[in-house]
C-alpha cells in the first residue's frame, strides 16, 4: 500500500487523520491468504458431489431407471468439459495456469463423471462385453490427453492409475495391497515394467521439457511401483532370492543418485525404508535357522532402527549442503 501517498491527500487535507491512521493500521496488518482453504474446499466438494452421485444412483437405481441416470450423468459430463474448454488457455507444453479458479475443479469432475459413465454402461449394458482391457482403455485414453491439454496434475494421477489398471495392475493406496497377488510372477513382471515406462515418462517431461511438472508425479507413482515389484521378486522367488537383491541394490542406487540430484529428501527418504525392508527381509532369512533367532530378531531391529535414523539424519544433512 502505497502509505506516502495518503500521507499527502492527509498534509492537503484531502483525507482526515482518522482515516489516515486506519489506512497505516490497515497495511501493518499480514494478509492472512485463503488460496489453499479454497482449492481444498473445492476438491472436496467435486469429490463429494461425485460421490453423492453414486450414492443417489445406488440407492435409486430401480425408481430412477438406467436410462435416465446415464443422461444425466452424460450431461453433466459435458458442461463440465463445455466449462473447462470455454475458460482455458491456450495449449502450451509449459505449465499453464487457469484463468478462473472452478475451471480446474470442473475438469476434474467432468473427467470422474467421464470413468463412471464408461464403468456404468459396462456393468449395466456389458457394452465392450469381455473386452475388459476396452473399457479401462478408453477412459486412460480420455484421461491422459484431458491431463495435458487442460494441464491438471489431479487428471494425470487419474490417468496413471487407469493405465495400471489397463495393464492389470491396481495402484490405488488401499488396493495395491488387499487387490494384487504379489506371488504372481505375471504381476510382478507387469509391475516391474509399470515402475520403468512411468520413470521413462518422467525422464522424457524433465529432459524434453514436455510439461516439466509432470515428472514428479511420474516418478512418485514409478518409484513406489518398482520398488513394490522388486521387493515382490525378492520375496516369492527364492532361487534367485541374489539376482532380486542386486537388481533391488541397482534400484536404490538410481532413486538415491535422484534424490541427490533434484535434492528431494521426500526420494531419498523412500529410498531408504524399501532398501531396509529388503535387506531386513534378507537378514532375517539369513538367521532363520540359527539357535537363538528371536534374541537376532530383537537385536537387529534394535540397532537397525537407530541406524537408519541417523542415517536419516546424515542424508537430509547432505542434501542440505548440497
Amino acid at each position: 500500500m502505497n502509505i506516502p501517498l495518503f500521507e499527502k491527500l492527509a498534509e492537503e487535507e484531502l483525507i482526515s487523520a482518522g482515516s489516515l491512521e486506519k489506512v497505516k493500521t490497515a497495511a501493518g496488518r499480514k494478509l492472512f491468504s485463503v488460496h489453499w482453504e479454497l482449492k481444498t474446499m473445492l476438491y472436496l466438494g467435486v469429490l463429494l458431489l461425485s460421490g453423492g452421485l453414486g450414492v443417489l444412483v445406488y440407492e435409486n437405481i430401480d425408481t430412477i431407471g438406467h436410462q435416465v441416470i446415464l443422461f444425466a450423468i452424460a450431461l453433466l459430463c459435458m458442461g463440465s468439459f463445455y466449462y473447462s474448454n470455454r475458460h482455458r488457455q491456450p495449449f502450451s507444453w509449459t505449465k499453464t495456469y487457469s484463468p478462473h479458479a472452478f475451471a480446474d475443479y470442473a475438469i476434474l469432475l467432468g473427467c470422474l463423471l467421464f470413468v463412471t459413465f464408461i464403468t456404468y454402461l459396462q456393468a449395466q449394458y456389458e457394452v465392450f462385453g469381455t473386452r475388459y482391457g476396452a473399457a479401462t482403455f478408453i477412459p486412460m485414453v480420455v484421461l491422459l490427453f484431458s491431463a495435458y491439454y487442460y494441464d491438471h496434475l489431479g487428471v494425470l494421477s487419474l490417468g496413471i492409475t487407469n493405465f495400471a489398471a489397463w495393464m492389470g495392475v491396481a495402484i490405488t493406496p488401499y488396493r495395491i495391497f488387499s487387490q494384487n497377488d504379489f506371488s504372481s510372477e505375471r504381476l510382478i513382471y507387469t509391475g516391474m515394467l509399470l515402475g520403468v515406462i512411468l520413470l521413462a515418462a518422467a525422464f522424457i517431461s524433465e529432459y524434453r521439457s514436455l510439461k516439466k511438472h509432470f515428472a514428479f508425479t511420474y516418478s512418485n507413482f514409478g518409484t513406489h511401483i518398482l520398488f513394490i515389484a522388486v521387493l515382490s521378486a525378492l520375496f516369492s522367488f527364492e532361487r534367485s532370492m541374489a539376482l532380486w537383491s542386486a537388481v533391488l541394490a541397482g534400484v536404490c542406487a538410481f532413486v538415491y543418485f535422484q534424490a541427490l540430484r533434484y535434492r528431494s529428501f521426500y526420494f531419498m527418504l523412500i529410498m531408504v525404508l524399501y532398501a531396509y525392508t529388503g535387506l531386513s527381509y534378507l537378514v532375517l532369512r539369513l538367521f532363520e535357522p540359527v539357535e537363538g533367532y528371536f534374541t537376532i530378531c530383537m537385536l537387529y531391529f534394535l540397532t537397525s532402527s537407530v541406524s537408519v535414523i541417523l542415517l536419516l539424519i546424515r542424508l537430509n544433512q547432505k542434501l542440505r549442503h548440497k
